[in-house]
């Protein structure tokens, strides 16, 4: 099979979709790949380290697509790329559709094979192409919340951790899944007292039992929220359902709660945001504020440390990228009931039910 990487065009995205390493193990299976100049750049892969594992390089974003039976990139594309698309062309990315009706309806135009990463689900409801970029993102999260805590960034001022006699600052985690968990360990290695929570009581014994003394479980729930925000310096929201848009957790109203200069770090922004104030920002201009309340809505986190992201990314997705390169997309997903849930738009029909669902949408689930 002839596969493309191009260089990831949207703003402020530095990361790759395969690294040279993944490149390899693809030329060693016998399909031959095409990435596009300086397309790994951006995550310290050159062009010498693609040509050294026998893949071919190509001048332009319109030759990787042209050339291409299947695309393995990073975002989702972007407007300028929807006429780069054909009829029948495999593209395996993030696409978060259930977020974005005009990239739902480019590629139902375009008839492309469109499998998304964020929707691979295991029998035991886990998502494995997820999980590396939850992992990443969850710990920039807090990361991020607690630089924009400083006064000269909009913030209440405070320090994450405190210092001797002061204390440190409470940060509130919204869902406790990959990203939840990962934003909650950060935080608390940082010294902040954490409260994480989640709709699930199984999950909450489970993170009681894993997490530090000093991370605190609650179920989630509008009342148990609206107690915790005035004395909460920090508020990371990481709800996730899979494929669907993100229920809004913290209202306008809501904000009304909090003091002036709380950050509000939204990584459920690629999904719609679980904040009703929320819009997407980018790494360039990631903030702004609403009633005194800082947001922090930047939809691509893990693009700004791309060579960790994109290394973690490849380990997960080659093995998923080799069964629909070995045997083609629809004996590897017929195969694969995991891979099979990825399939959201397949030659102009919308196969996944919460991305019809969230644009009134006919579904039409594939049969293989």
């Amino acid at each position: 099979m002839k596969i493309g990487i191009p260089k990831e065009i949207k703003q402020g995205e530095n990361r790759v979709g395969m690294t040279p390493a993944g490149v390899h193990e693809l030329i060693n299976h016998g399909h031959q790949v095409y990435v596009q100049h300086t397309a790994g750049d951006g995550s310290g892969f050159a062009d010498e380290l693609y040509k050294s594992v026998g893949a071919t390089l190509l001048p332009s974003i319109e030759d990787v697509y042209q050339t291409a039976d299947m695309i393995i990139k990073v975002k989702e594309p972007i407007e300028a790329e929807y006429p780069l698309v054909r009829k029948g062309q495999l593209v395996f990315t993030y696409f978060h559709f259930a977020s974005e009706r005009e990239l739902t309806e480019a590629m139902i135009n375009r008839g492309a094979v469109c499998l998304a990463y964020e929707t691979v689900q295991k029998p035991d409801h886990s998502l494995p192409l997820l999980i590396p970029m939850s992992e990443v993102a969850g710990r920039m999260a807090a990361l991020n919340g607690a630089y924009y805590l400083q006064k000269t960034k909009g913030g209440k001022g405070k320090l994450i951790g405190g210092v001797p006699g002061v204390k440190p600052v409470r940060v509130l985690v919204l869902g406790g899944g990959t990203v939840g968990e990962a934003a909650a360990r950060m935080a608390a290695g940082m010294g902040a007292e954490v409260t994480i929570t989640d709709v699930s009581l199984p999950r909450l014994r489970e993170l009681d039992i894993e997490l530090s003394s000093s991370i605190h479980t609650l179920y989630s729930s509008e009342h148990n929220i609206c107690e915790e925000l005035p004395t909460t310096d920090i508020v990371i929201g990481s709800v996730l359902i899979p494929g669907a848009k993100a229920p809004h957790l913290v209202t306008r109203e809501m904000l009304r709660l909090m003091e002036p200069g709380t950050v509000l770090v939204d990584v459920a922004i690629d999904q719609g945001g679980c904040f009703e104030t929320s819009h997407p920002t980018t790494h360039e201009h990631p903030t702004y504020v609403v009633d005194g309340i800082v947001h922090y809505c930047v939809a691509n986190i893990p693009g700004a440390i791309p060579n960790t992201s994109t290394t973690a990314l490849t380990n997960a997705t080659l093995r998923y990228a080799l069964a629909l390169a070995d045997k083609g997309w629809r004996q590897a997903c017929k195969d694969d009931p995991a891979l099979y849930l990825g399939l959201n738009v397949v030659e102009g029909c919308v196969t996944f039910k919460g991305v019809a669902d969230a644009w009134g949408m006919k579904y039409e689930p594939i049969e293989l």
